[in-house]
């Protein structure tokens, strides 16, 4: 088996970028980002829909895959500026070969602690079971792709088991927070995808998002369960070219970029394998033993499974309220001591 090069696209505007995409004959990814339209009259960023027309231009493409953006909209915007029920709706206007879950990304600019980590994986449980309760309603459930999310390996392996209703024979499912992610190390890419392989049905196949060029060499072991890798960086080379030579970042230079990186890539699959030594796992922080503390604790644990559940939504958690929990189940646990 061979690991499949998807080529991230910044948008499907007709002129270079996507004349390169169709010579090189690769799969193609999107991001819904790239089909938004937004209005900044009132001074902000405000989104006002996606422009499906757009699509149209994907001719001559061999594939096109589609992705929720929860990364740049996370960054951008703070949030998702679109609802589940309209990500579905653009899902569903195209044959798209696969369509990714919306996910909550765990980035450490993004999440910058153990408890931010979590929260965002309880909410990526949460979408997906939403989106593949729209995608069987929609009748696309057959190109769902959900995806998990995590620091650690083990914290993806949790999240795929909360997911084991979507895990059917030959589903491929996408694995986050890969693109700012170190090759080596316990927390590391190969880590993950090692851990994944060992613990996954041997029918599942990953799509990795975002993962560095470099880092293919390490992956060809895993290439029986590594279906597809992702990536748009050859726009952070083009912009640093154009800075260099101090001209613009136009579509053209972008679209040569495109192409050295992706014969790149293809190249690097023909070297030899490399592979990494076995790193021990990160260890989990030790159980506090303060009484308040533990309670803290134990109220995100209840909270975060009723978001997983469809019993609470996550927008509706504050801090006061998990304090209010906190207290309730501190003074539970006094009173029957």
């Amino acid at each position: 088996m061979t690991i499949e090069i998807v080529v991230g696209l910044p948008h499907l505007n007709e002129g270079p970028i996507l004349q390169h995409a169709r010579l090189l004959q690769q799969p193609v990814l999107i991001s819904a980002n790239c089909l938004s339209r937004w209005s900044r009259a009132r001074g902000w960023p405000d989104w006002q829909g996606f422009q499906t027309k757009m699509l149209r231009n994907a001719h001559g493409l061999p594939s096109l895959d589609l992705d929720s953006g929860g990364y740049v909209c996370a960054v951008r915007y703070g949030g998702m500026p679109w609802t589940v029920d309209q990500y579905m709706a653009l899902a569903a206007s195209y044959p798209f070969r696969r369509f990714a879950s919306i996910d909550w990304c765990v980035e450490p600019e993004l999440a910058g602690d153990r408890e931010a980590v979590l929260d965002r994986m309880s909410r990526t449980i949460r979408a997906n079971r939403d989106c593949r309760d729209r995608a069987l309603d929609l009748g696309i459930i057959d190109r769902f792709m959900p995806v998990i999310q995590g620091r650690r390996p083990e914290d993806y392996i949790r999240c795929a088991d909360a997911l084991s209703w979507s895990l059917v024979p030959n589903t491929v499912i996408g694995v986050g927070s890969m693109c700012r992610r170190e090759i080596s190390g316990p927390e590391g890419l190969v880590a993950v995808i090692e851990h994944l392989d060992r613990h996954l049905p041997a029918t599942i196949r990953l799509h990795a998002f975002g993962v560095k060029g470099s880092a293919l060499p390490y992956l060809t072991p895993f290439a029986h369960r590594l279906a597809s890798i992702d990536s748009q960086a050859y726009g952070i080379a083009a912009r640093h070219d154009a800075r260099r030579r101090r001209v613009s970042k136009s579509d053209a230079l972008v679209a040569t970029h495109l192409e050295r990186w992706t014969r790149t890539q293809l190249a690097r699959l023909r070297e030899p394998a490399k592979r990494l030594p076995l790193v021990a796992p990160s260890l989990d922080v030790q159980a506090t033993s303060d009484p308040w503390e533990a309670a803290i604790v134990a109220a995100r644990a209840e909270i975060r499974a009723l978001i997983e559940s469809g019993d609470l939504e996550h927008d509706e958690v504050t801090e006061a309220w998990v304090e209010q929990w906190a207290a309730d189940l501190y003074r539970d646990r006094r009173l029957a001591a």
